[in-house]
């Protein structure tokens, strides 16, 4: 690592040059501080940076160096973290104004586990309020910028991780994934995001949306980047009762550089109608440049898929509307003033705190669980997702992974997603992989003729994040982006 540190440099370079003693972690967190400094202002990725607490984890790795005490996996690697994963001591609003200036007492398990690796918490951000939203366009603070356009939006709902990392302003981020919310964004800002199986990282410290949907998963600029950062955050937590008590494996051990043998399913509902033709066109690319080395193509049909947008708007705004319950103007965040009484606390509260958008959601997810309407909507929603695992589980037996598009067109411009629909239907090709609580990794595979960039999206068996990972790494080599940057920040 040179005398200036690279923000581009791998998690590993980092690592390695700060345990080495090539480079001091106060030097590199000051770098990207500086970036921050200097770009942020105008991408709006960050909604907090946490300028003083990652400068003093950053001189405590420095005195463990100095002292040869022996350092974590990660230490020294500035990390930003969604603005719903809870951190003791420094503001988290999960993107709403009904949290704006709640200090959690306590860290969330993926960010314990993140800074017993030796990680520094950078700072939170921006993100759609609550996880609701594909373009960060519903932030209840800022819009995030795409680094690669910055007329155009970064996806969401983690869409300022994603830009950080995109743009250099972080080693690396966290996000969460509830329908697409990290692979989406990784897409359309050109970086690498994974949704882990449901239950591989624990859930205990994020701030809900859709219980039976979340997932905790990492955002980076190479596959080797994510993998590293899974195996920190992955591990069975008993505080969360969905957690899986099974080993963690080292998955940056899986990326061979081999998928010989591999059998790659390409799901023809993936591939239909609506899809972008420059998407279509660098898709057929990948799974090429995969038949080349050694990976079987193979065509199959995932039938239920049309049906997951729907069951996905049933399902989850149900658990939003039980889930977000909690914010009465009481226990914290936001309380209305002069409320004559509880139920005008409760009224004046959640109608200044909710944005639109949530309050959509709420009401949609309300009105499914009403008597004499669960059975026609919530009940019905989950026998459908019944059937869309069903299909996955069949598909297994002929095939490994699954190759789709990650989205069904690059990055659009703010504000032309006219109605609501128009934008749930962007989330199209990833909703069904939490429905059925699968793994999923976007990875990039080339440029649209404008610039911006596209994603390869992989699903895979529940816990099998290695091979993923490892025909990820493939695709990376093969049509990723390489060294190419993006041009607003380069």
């Amino acid at each position: 690592m040179s005398s200036t540190p690279d923000p581009y440099a791998s998690v590993t370079a980092t690592a390695r040059a700060i345990a080495t003693g090539e480079a001091t972690a106060t030097r590199v967190v000051d770098a990207y501080l500086g970036r921050i400094r200097n770009l942020d202002r105008e991408l709006g990725a960050f909604l907090a940076v946490n300028a003083e607490g990652a400068r003093a984890g950053a001189a405590a790795v420095d005195r463990a160096r100095a002292a040869n005490e022996p350092l974590g996996p990660l230490a020294g690697v500035p990390i930003a973290l969604k603005d719903n994963l809870v951190t003791r001591g420094l503001a988290t609003t999960a993107g709403s104004k009904i949290l704006a200036g709640w200090i959690p007492p306590y860290d969330g398990d993926a960010v314990t586990r993140l800074r017993a690796a030796g990680a520094i918490v950078l700072g939170k951000t921006n993100m759609d309020e609550f996880g609701m939203g594909s373009s960060t366009e519903r932030s209840a603070y800022q819009k995030t910028r795409n680094p690669w356009d910055t007329s155009r939006v970064p996806g969401g709902s983690s869409g300022g991780s994603a830009a950080a990392v995109a743009a250099g302003l972080c080693a690396a981020s966290l996000g969460t994934d509830t329908g697409g919310s990290i692979r989406q964004p990784a897409a359309m800002c050109g970086v690498v995001g994974m949704k882990p199986t449901y239950g591989r990282v624990s859930r205990y410290g994020v701030v809900a949306y859709a219980s039976s949907l979340d997932q905790v998963g990492p955002l980076a600029r190479s596959v080797e980047d994510a993998a590293l950062l899974l195996s920190a955050i992955a591990g069975h937590d008993p505080r969360d009762a969905t957690s899986i008590a099974a080993p963690v494996d080292a998955y940056a051990a899986a990326l061979t550089g081999e998928v010989a043998g591999l059998r790659v399913g390409l799901p023809r509902e993936y591939y239909g109608e609506g899809l972008d033709a420059e998407i279509r066109a660098a898709l057929a690319r990948t799974a090429e440049a995969l038949r080349e080395r050694g990976a079987e193509i193979v065509d199959v049909s995932l039938p239920h898929t049309a049906h997951a947008l729907p069951a996905y708007y049933v399902i989850a705004p149900a658990e939003a509307s039980s889930n977000l319950a909690r914010y009465d103007g009481i226990r914290y965040g936001t309380r209305a003033p002069d409320a004559p009484d509880l139920l005008a606390l409760y009224s004046k509260t959640r109608g200044a705190g909710f944005g639109p958008e949530v309050k959509r959601r709420i009401m949609l997810g309300t009105y499914a669980l009403r008597a004499g309407y669960y059975d026609a909507y919530y009940k019905k929603a989950q026998q459908v997702r019944a059937c869309i695992s069903r299909d996955f589980a069949d598909a297994w037996a002929t095939v490994d992974v699954l190759l789709t598009p990650t989205t069904p067109a690059p990055a659009f411009r703010f504000g032309a997603k006219a109605t609501p629909v128009d934008m749930y239907l962007g989330d199209i090709y990833t909703l069904a992989c939490n429905l059925a609580g699968l793994p999923g990794l976007s990875v990039p595979c080339g440029l649209t003729a404008g610039g911006l960039p596209i994603g390869a999206q992989l699903l895979g068996r529940p816990l099998d994040e290695a091979t993923l990972l490892r025909a990820g790494g493939v695709i990376e080599a093969a049509v990723g982006l390489g060294a190419q940057r993006p041009r607003a920040v380069s």
